[in-house]
């Protein structure tokens, strides 16, 4: 790996600057937005915002918040309520976690979703991630938040690599190292490398002329070297198992609240096997219930 630059070479403290200028209008950061629904706004985001593109997330959120404003109203809903509304959002194991952390909340904070990092990781779905931005961007606390696009603008900037290692706890170390003392500041460097990753650093296509860390970018300095890539490839979503289990969600909140016969679910899927796959690990992940021969939502 090559010699770590000094924060300062990279250009990371103009970053904030960058922001204030830069930043998308996205609804979880409108001050009103805050009014309303707090840091319970805050982590329903970023748990639709999990592997999901923001331009999908922003109806789905919106239409959620009416729906369940608080964790208490969410509390209150049935499984199946839930993942009906989840829709087409994807992996919908988080709308179940979300309605766990619902009940949590309302069970043991009295309806207040916590401040506190830890407090946040003991609930249902929530991992070093989710718990982080809580803190920092509901409550305005100082903790370094770490996602994909984070990564990538270390693993750039101050690594020289072109895409980050797999997730470890050192990131945190690192990021932690690069905040700011003040918490606003902190909080705002935090969204600050998030919005480069997502809309300058990227993946594929990163604009790198456009950066405001470009003069110090350390993978720019090396030339642009291709160092690998050891992140996780995610199998593709056409004929897959993933794709034959939204078949069957699909179906079954369209007849939802009527149970649907097994045998006329999917009929025509191409591989039997899989559609029956689909069907046991629904179930088995307390999506769906069988009772005989008939599936429907969970109650």
């Amino acid at each position: 790996m090559p010699a770590m630059t000094s924060p300062a070479s990279a250009g990371l403290p103009r970053l904030p600057e960058w922001y204030r200028g830069a930043a998308r209008d996205l609804p979880w950061r409108r001050p009103e937005f805050h009014d309303e629904y707090g840091a319970w706004g805050t982590l329903v985001s970023e748990f639709m915002l999990q592997q999901t593109p923001v331009t999908r997330v922003i109806p789905h959120l919106n239409a959620w918040l009416t729906r369940w404003p608080t964790p208490v109203a969410l509390a209150a809903a049935s499984p199946a309520e839930v993942v009906h509304q989840w829709a087409n959002l994807g992996y919908p194991r988080r709308a179940l976690w979300l309605h766990r952390a619902a009940i949590e909340i309302t069970e043991r904070h009295d309806g207040v979703v916590p401040r506190d990092v830890d407090a946040l990781l003991a609930l249902s779905g929530i991992g070093d991630y989710t718990a982080r931005a809580v803190a920092v961007f509901a409550y305005g606390d100082r903790h370094p938040v770490v996602d994909t696009n984070i990564r990538r603008v270390l693993a750039r900037a101050i690594q020289g690599q072109a895409q980050p290692a797999p997730p470890s706890r050192r990131d945190l170390g690192l990021m932690e190292s690069l905040l700011p003392a003040s918490d606003a500041e902190s909080a705002i460097f935090n969204a600050a490398a998030m919005e480069l990753g997502a809309t300058v650093c990227t993946s594929r296509a990163p604009r790198c002329e456009i950066c405001p860390l470009l003069d110090g970018c350390a993978w720019v300095a090396a030339g642009r070297p291709d160092t690998g890539d050891r992140r996780r490839r995610q199998a593709a979503f056409e004929g897959s198992d993933r794709q034959a289990r939204g078949a069957v969600l699909r179906m079954l909140r369209e007849s939802a609240p009527r149970p649907v016969p097994i045998p006329a679910i999917l009929p025509e899927w191409p591989d039997p096997q899989q559609r029956d796959r689909a069907i046991d690990s629904l179930i088995a992940d307390g999506l769906a219930e069988a009772d005989g021969e008939l599936l429907s939502l969970p109650r």
